[in-house]
């Protein structure tokens, strides 16, 4: 992410997005309300009275909305933020109606807040120093195999293969079938690989994860050489990937990931709430009456619970963190496309990390 210009005593930030990753991170800071400004496209009609009415035409235009709306297009690596035109060109006459703004990688986008939270900056101060690619995770065993790609916001599911390979008592059809399954796995790893040429990390059961680093260096020296790592974990497919996440296996690979932030302060959370301890704590009101004590380390909420609150309720999670921050507390939002924002929306949606015990 490139932080292009910044007047925060105007509310204005400019930036322009580099990867689908800074496109999550927009999507986490854009909410209701907020103004964003950008290159799009609006259809104009050309008016003459003694014409017959034209057929409008798509013209490329500066135009500022206020957001009413912001979902995530996956599938077109965008985001859409609609909303009300408040800021447009005097003489295409559009200021009022509704427009859909695409924020997409490699334009750049301004912001506009009536006031920016410090964990709004840090955030885009991160991804403006994060250089780390995203991660390849091949989850394989004999059973099958999972292609994932661990990214700043969680794990994007590539491809899940299942297989049943012959038993040992039949060695020759098993070692036949275990290469055609390997040369498969390869075959796939290679198509995920060539769109991100990222460094890639083999887990999985028993043998069979050496078996098949041991079957790429004989058939893909390219491959080979971005596999970083060969790690054994005790659970198959996607439950093995989300295995090593909290057990520190991606730690080497993943040093500068918000992923691996995110899931080290939830598993935080669950060891002292598991031990019933009066150091943390979970709910807007709890955690708010802990805010008021000075005794919030760091505040845990799901972007989720950020995006979809009301105005009012927004308004109250917003003078939460501002209180927080205020006292020296850290904010941190969890995404819940990962299983540490899943497990928050489970405890409501907002947690705390507490200096000293309450009760």
């Amino acid at each position: 992410m490139k932080i292009l210009e910044t007047k925060l005593k105007k509310g204005i930030v400019k930036v322009l997005p580099e990867s689908l990753d800074d496109i999550w991170h927009l999507y986490n800071i854009i909410l209701r309300n907020n103004e964003v400004h950008g290159r799009t496209t609006r259809e104009v009609k050309v008016e003459d009275r003694y014409a017959r009415p034209q057929r409008g035409e798509r013209v490329s235009v500066l135009l500022g909305v206020r957001v009413e709306k912001v979902s995530w297009d996956r599938s077109l690596n965008r985001l859409r933020v609609q909303g009300i035109v408040c800021k447009a060109p005097e003489d295409l006459n559009v200021k009022g109606s509704h427009h859909t703004i695409n924020v997409t990688v490699n334009n750049p986008i301004t912001i506009v807040k009536s006031r920016w939270l410090r964990h709004e900056i840090d955030r885009l101060n991160r991804a403006s120093k994060t250089t780390a690619a995203p991660i390849i995770v091949a989850s394989i065993d004999d059973e099958g195999y999972c292609l994932a790609v661990l990214r700043q916001y969680g794990i994007d599911v590539k491809v899940e293969v299942k297989t049943r390979l012959p038993g040992k008592l039949e060695p020759e059809k098993r070692t036949q079938a275990t290469q055609e399954f390997f040369k498969d796995a390869l075959k796939t790893l290679r198509q995920v690989w060539t769109n991100l040429r990222s460094p890639i990390v083999i887990i999985g059961l028993g043998f069979t994860k050496g078996h098949f680093a041991e079957f790429i260096r004989n058939n893909d020296s390219e491959i080979a050489g971005a596999v970083i790592d060969v790690k054994g974990v005790n659970s198959v497919g996607v439950a093995g990937i989300y295995e090593a996440l909290r057990s520190g296996v991606f730690t080497k690979a993943i040093k500068q990931m918000r992923i691996a932030e995110e899931t080290e302060v939830m598993e935080e959370v669950l060891l002292r709430l598991g031990k019933e301890r009066m150091d943390v704590t979970y709910g807007f009101d709890e955690v708010k009456s802990a805010s008021a004590m000075g005794a919030v380390d760091k505040l845990v909420i799901a972007d989720e619970t950020l995006r979809e609150a009301t105005d009012d309720r927004r308004t109250l999670l917003e003078n939460l963190m501002r209180d927080v921050e205020e006292k020296g507390g850290e904010i941190i939002v969890l995404s819940v496309e990962h299983e540490a924002g899943a497990k928050l929306l489970s405890l409501g949606g907002v947690a705390a990390v507490l200096r000293f015990p309450i009760g």
